[in-house]
């Protein structure tokens, strides 16, 4: 249970999104610390999901699902933001003088993780789905082993986070400062086409339904 958790926590947290650009453009600027703090956020809400999918609660499900366009007006409204800072950013620091990180600089990366995760509850639905796919939800398995398999989807997304930091880190040096300014433009389009897809994507005539058991 636990390998099968780390396994599916990695296949979730590897495709890039905005969350491994927020990840890789914060490694650059304010160092691994942040960067990493950014993806544990990402960790921690799909450790949330996935405790929610594991132990089958079906009404918290459903609840998300009908949040789920405000979730997501929510979520467009701060990658607009994140998009539009980075895109306009006029300096980027020379990679070999990237500042040490404050703690308030990386709660703050964390709860950025947490939230924009968070604010895309059809994360809950690939992961009722895969549950119950491969006979993993709370109706058919002890709580033991469902704790289990949470403890696994949440390291094997922090594993992932960490990876990406570290190879971020390694190749930092060899940036220039034009380099991280092209990476902040190109990088602040991208999280602004998030947006826009967040924002393409909401539908307040009614949320998807949760699969029954």
């Amino acid at each position: 249970m636990f390998v099968k958790g780390v396994l599916l926590g990695l296949a979730i947290a590897a495709p890039v999104g905005p969350i491994g650009l927020l990840c890789i453009r914060r490694t650059l600027h304010f160092g691994p610390r942040v960067g990493f703090a950014t993806g544990l956020g990402a960790a921690t809400a799909d450790a949330v999901y996935g405790f929610v999918a594991a132990f089958g609660l079906l009404a918290i499900t459903q609840l998300l699902l009908d949040l789920g366009p405000w979730l997501r007006l929510a979520g467009g409204m701060m990658l607009l933001y994140l998009g539009g800072a980075a895109f306009l950013r006029r300096t980027a620091l020379p990679a070999e003088r990237t500042p040490d990180a404050g703690a308030a600089a990386i709660a703050g990366a964390w709860i950025s993780g947490v939230v924009l995760t968070l604010a895309n509850p059809a994360t809950i639905l690939s992961f009722v789905t895969i549950f119950a796919g491969i006979g993993l939800d709370g109706a058919v398995i002890p709580p033991s082993d469902a704790a289990v398999m949470v403890v696994g989807v949440g390291l094997g997304s922090a594993l992932w986070w960490l990876a990406l930091t570290t190879m971020v880190t390694l190749g930092r040096r060899r940036l220039s400062r034009a380099w991280l300014a092209w990476i902040d433009r190109i990088g602040g389009i991208m999280l602004l086409a998030f947006a826009v897809y967040a924002f393409a994507g909401i539908r307040f005539d009614g949320a998807p339904t949760v699969p029954g058991p």
